[in-house]
């Protein structure tokens, strides 16, 4: 089994990024499957181009994306991606789509196909803050985790993907008086037991996770 994990460049003024940081270090073998690497840009699609392009190099049979969501507590995997860009900020090449649809030909939402309640249960389990989130937003994570499913209805059909937010670093916070960070290696280790989830779980576990408001 191949699982592919992509972290994006660092964005909006900061110097790092910790989606990227974290995915660059986590193990290459989890729960006997194979783990790929990619960076992809924080960039209105070209971030789904290159994604696009590495799934058909490697053939995952997993895909899960990663991406920052500073102002979090908790390593949170998004339940769904909207087909909306809507960007507060400008993306790294000076990109900003204002309630733009992402594919015209995609549904209005995609549901994540990996067993979010199940990462948060294995995270949790393990001594490491997680909650399953209901927005990815509308800037590029939203875009690329939109982009990601729109690719599995499309084209690859045979794969299961998703998207996982992280909190800020500690280094990144520093001038953020009040902002929650989490660090690197409590990241690192989070999405290792991502990972093992949705390596081990082809179908969610029942539990709840919702929201009141």
């Amino acid at each position: 089994m191949k699982v592919l994990i992509t972290g994006f460049d660092p964005f909006g003024g900061e110097k790092i990024n910790p989606a990227w940081e974290a995915v660059n270090r986590i193990k290459d073998n989890i729960a006997g499957a194979e783990v790929i690497k990619v960076q992809i840009p924080t960039v209105f699609r070209k971030s789904i181009e290159k994604l696009d392009k590495a799934i058909e190099e490697n053939n995952p049979d997993i895909i899960i994306c990663v991406g920052q969501a500073g102002g979090r507590f908790e390593v949170t995997p998004e339940r769904v991606a909207i087909n909306m860009d809507d960007a507060r900020i400008k993306d790294n090449e000076g990109n900003q789509p204002l309630d733009a649809a992402i594919y015209e030909d995609g549904e209005s939402a995609y549901f994540s196909t990996l067993p979010i309640k199940a990462i948060v249960k294995e995270i949790g389990d393990n001594g490491l803050p997680a909650s399953v989130s209901n927005t990815a937003g509308t800037f590029v994570c939203n875009h690329i985790m939109y982009g990601l499913l729109y690719l599995i209805d499309k084209k690859y059909k045979n794969a299961r993907g998703g998207f996982i937010h992280v909190p800020f670093i500690p280094q990144q916070v520093v001038d953020k008086r009040n902002t929650p960070s989490m660090a690197l290696e409590d990241i690192v280790k989070s999405l290792e037991f991502a990972v093992k989830a949705s390596v081990e779980n082809v179908e969610d576990i029942r539990k709840s996770g919702g929201t009141i408001c």
